[in-house]
């Protein structure tokens, strides 16, 4: 399917990504000053008061092992009412507190007045203490909020960069990657956008466009004691799509990682969020009901939108490993960047 003008989440109109990387200090690890390899990644449904607007929305667990917070609330309301946050494993408290500050900042009525309740918010995780002083949480209020002020539509920043500045992928550097497919205009002409944290796979399982790659690379230098991890996936449509529909979508999220290798492993997190822009929920409704667009031939959509996750979560892990760069984390640990040239000579002989 073809890919939106930036190949990006911000395809879908309306969605605004940010980060804040933080890399600082060098050599040996000393838990709780550094080095840091790290930082935080925000996804904006819209621009707006996501309290005040919020967004269909669906949470699913491919595997488990991980510190997501927030799915249960999205998983019995079927909605997202702040920005997603990103970032590394044993920052999830702090993460979570700052964008809790974020929304109180912008809705002061929550928790006073009784019809304004609770603010949930959903942050997702994977762990990069192979290049970071993970014990130092680096990420504070003031570095999640500066990702808050920088987030914008148009090109995605990718690779190491914000949550995927210390991540490792299938023995290289991984990071931040995203992609997008457009549908038909006869079929709709719909938007599916998607942003991966990548942190996940062993290296001699690297496929792409189906070529065992990582078992062809033999001879090159991996990220020496780099442990298969996680990846956290958010997918972006401007589809009229409720939250039973959009957990379907999720669901094909898990064939898109399968395409490039992924064994989704014992200790390994893979979460996947989705939201629609095209039916925003009111927080105060003016009456009990509102109109709104549905999908009237699920089975057309949903097909289309199936495939456009799956080809877009494959290319999204592939950018995340194709924009990346060499870092040297703590303890000189270093993550190779993928070697592009052998890479490309693999791929053209056996595409012939």
């Amino acid at each position: 399917m073809p890919p939106g003008p930036f190949n990006a989440i911000t395809d879908v109109a309306g969605v605004l990504v940010g980060h804040a990387t933080l890399i600082c200090r060098d050599g040996a690890l000393r838990p709780g000053f550094g080095p840091a390899r790290t930082g935080i990644t925000v996804i904006l449904p819209h621009p707006n008061n996501l309290y005040m607007e919020k967004v269909p929305a669906a949470v699913h667990t491919i595997n488990g092992y991980g510190k997501a917070v927030g799915f249960e609330q999205v998983r019995e309301l079927g909605l997202i009412e702040a920005p997603i946050g990103l970032t590394n494993t044993l920052n999830v408290g702090l993460a979570l507190d700052a964008l809790v500050q974020s929304a109180i900042r912008q809705n002061p009525q929550i928790g006073v007045r009784a019809d304004s309740g609770s603010v949930n918010i959903v942050v997702g995780e994977t762990n990069d203490s192979f290049l970071n002083d993970i014990q130092g949480r680096h990420v504070k209020a003031e570095h999640v909020w500066a990702a808050l002020e920088s987030a914008a539509g148009g090109a995605v920043q990718q690779g190491a960069v914000g949550a995927g500045t210390g991540t490792v992928c299938f023995g290289w550097k991984g990071g931040i990657g995203s992609a997008s497919r457009l549908l038909p205009p006869e079929q709709g002409g719909y938007t599916l956008g998607v942003l991966v944290q990548t942190n996940f796979g062993a290296s001699r399982d690297l496929i792409l466009m189906g070529i065992p790659v990582g078992r062809l690379l033999a001879g090159e230098k991996l990220s020496p004691g780099t442990i298969p991890g996680s990846v956290m996936i958010v997918l972006a449509t401007d589809a009229p799509l409720d939250a039973r529909q959009l957990e379907r979508v999720c669901v094909r999220a898990g064939a898109g990682l399968a395409r490039t290798g992924a064994q989704f492993s014992h200790g390994s997190g893979d979460f996947v969020i989705a939201f629609s822009t095209a039916n925003r929920v009111l927080h105060s409704p003016e009456g009990m009901i509102a109109q709104r667009e549905w999908v009237a031939n699920e089975a057309a959509l949903l097909n289309l939108l199936f495939r456009a996750a799956i080809e877009s979560v494959e290319e999204a892990v592939i950018n995340s490993l194709f924009y990346a760069e060499t870092i040297q984390g703590r303890d000189d640990h270093i993550a190779r960047a993928l070697p592009l040239e052998p890479i490309l000579e693999i791929l053209e002989k056996s595409l012939k």
